[in-house]
C-alpha cells in the first residue's frame, strides 16, 4: 500500500511478463474530438463513467487508467481505445456531450386574427343584402302606415282612382310675374289660346272627314254606275283583229274594278277580262289562266303582236297591247290598267 499522502498517479502497476508491450498513447486530434462530440449529441445517451485502477501498482510509475463507458440507452457511441485515451480528455468529451442543449423545434408565430374564409365572406354578403332589402321594404310601409304625417285616406283614394288632381286657385294665376322683361300670360290669354287650339283641331278633323266622304262618294258612284248598267259598252268595230281587240278592251281601263266577275257591270278578274273581250268577237275562252293558255299556240316573243295573250306562270293573264305594254285587271282595290309589261311571262296566240 502506498502512503496516504501519495496520490493515485504515484502508484505503479506491476508488470506482467506475459503481456505484450503497450505502445505509448497518442493524443486525439481536434477533428476526432469534434466527431465524438457530434455523435454523442446525436445519440443523447446517459453515460456512466467507471474508472478502474489498480492499487497494487508502484507509487512512482505512470498511472494507466481503464475507462469503461456504459450507456443506459442501447446506443453505441464511437470512442477511441480506452488504453490510448487520457482520462482528462475522455471526461471533457463526456461533459460536453451531456451539457449539449437539445434541439428545439422552430417557433411558429400564430396569427392573432383568423383568416377569413370563403364561406364566411358569403355569409356576410347575404346578411348585408337581406338587411338592405328589409330596410327598402320598410320605408314605404312606414310612410303609408301613419308613421309620419301622411294621410291614409288620401293614399287609399289615389290607389283606387289611379289619378291625382292639383287645383291652383285663380288668384295665384292672376299674379303679375315678370322677369327680364318677360311677363306671364293672364287667365284670359290662356283661355283664348286653348280655344284657338281646339278650333284648329276641329277644322282639321272636318277637312279630313270631308275628304273621306268625297272619296267614298266617288267610289260609290263608280260602283253604282257599273252595277246599274249605266256603263255603255261599245261593240267591236270590224272583224276580229289584234288592234280591234285592244281598242275594245281600252274602254274598260280605269272604269271597271278588279274582282271575281267577268262582266263590266260587276268586276273583272284577270281571266274574266280576257274571257269577256274575246267573247265580244265570238271567241270563247274558259275561266282560269291555265285553261285559256291551253286554247292557243305559244309563240316566240319576237313574233308577238297586239291582241296576243300574256301568260304569267304565277297565275295571271293579260292582253298584249304592243310596244311593250299590256291591258289587265291587276289586283284587289285597283281597276283595269294599261301599263308596261312586267315579270316573267310567255305569249299565246288565239286562232279564230
Amino acid at each position: 500500500m502506498a502512503p496516504h499522502g501519495d496520490s493515485l498517479d504515484n502508484e505503479q502497476t506491476p508488470e506482467d511478463p506475459n503481456r505484450p508491450a503497450t505502445p505509448p498513447a497518442q493524443p486525439l486530434t481536434r477533428r476526432e474530438l469534434r466527431a465524438m462530440e457530434q455523435a454523442a449529441a446525436a445519440a443523447k445517451p446517459s453515460t456512466e463513467i467507471v474508472l478502474a485502477s489498480s492499487a497494487a501498482a508502484p507509487s512512482k510509475a505512470v498511472a494507466t487508467s481503464s475507462v469503461a463507458v456504459t450507456p443506459v440507452v442501447s446506443t453505441s457511441v464511437p470512442a477511441a481505445p480506452a488504453a490510448a485515451t487520457p482520462a482528462a480528455k475522455t471526461d471533457l468529451a463526456t461533459r460536453k456531450a451531456a451539457a449539449a442543449p437539445a434541439q428545439r423545434a422552430p417557433f411558429i408565430r400564430k396569427p392573432r386574427f383568423a383568416k377569413p374564409t370563403k364561406k364566411g365572406t358569403v355569409s356576410v354578403v347575404v346578411m348585408t343584402f337581406a338587411a338592405a332589402l328589409v330596410a327598402t321594404m320598410a320605408l314605404p310601409a312606414y310612410a303609408f302606415g301613419g308613421g309620419g304625417s301622411f294621410d291614409n285616406g288620401v293614399s287609399t283614394d289615389a290607389a283606387l282612382s289611379g289619378q291625382q288632381t292639383l287645383v291652383v286657385p285663380d288668384a295665384s294665376a292672376q299674379l303679375a310675374i315678370s322677369r327680364d322683361n318677360y311677363t306671364a300670360p293672364t287667365t284670359e290669354q290662356l283661355a283664348a289660346a286653348r280655344e284657338a287650339a281646339a278650333a284648329a283641331v276641329a277644322a282639321t278633323q272636318a277637312a279630313e272627314l270631308a275628304a273621306t266622304n268625297a272619296a267614298n262618294a266617288a267610289t260609290a258612284k263608280k260602283t253604282s254606275g257599273a252595277s246599274s248598267g249605266a256603263f255603255t259598252v261599245n261593240p267591236p268595230s270590224g272583224s276580229y283583229s289584234g288592234a280591234a281587240l285592244v281598242a275594245f278592251a281600252e274602254q274598260f281601263v280605269g272604269v271597271v274594278p278588279y274582282g271575281s266577275g267577268a262582266s263590266p257591270d260587276t268586276s273583272f278578274g284577270c281571266d274574266g277580262l280576257t274571257q269577256y273581250v274575246f267573247g265580244a268577237f265570238g271567241i270563247y275562252l274558259p275561266r282560269t289562266v291555265s285553261n285559256q293558255a291551253a286554247m292557243g299556240i305559244p309563240i316566240a316573243p319576237e313574233d308577238a303582236q297586239a291582241g296576243d295573250l300574256m301568260i304569267y306562270p304565277i297565275g295571271h293573264v293579260g292582253i298584249y297591247a304592243g310596244d311593250g305594254t299590256m291591258i289587265d285587271s291587276p289586283d284587289w282595290g285597283r281597276y283595269v290598267e294599261h301599263r308596261p309589261t312586267w315579270g316573267s311571262y310567255y305569249f299565246v296566240r288565239i286562232v279564230s
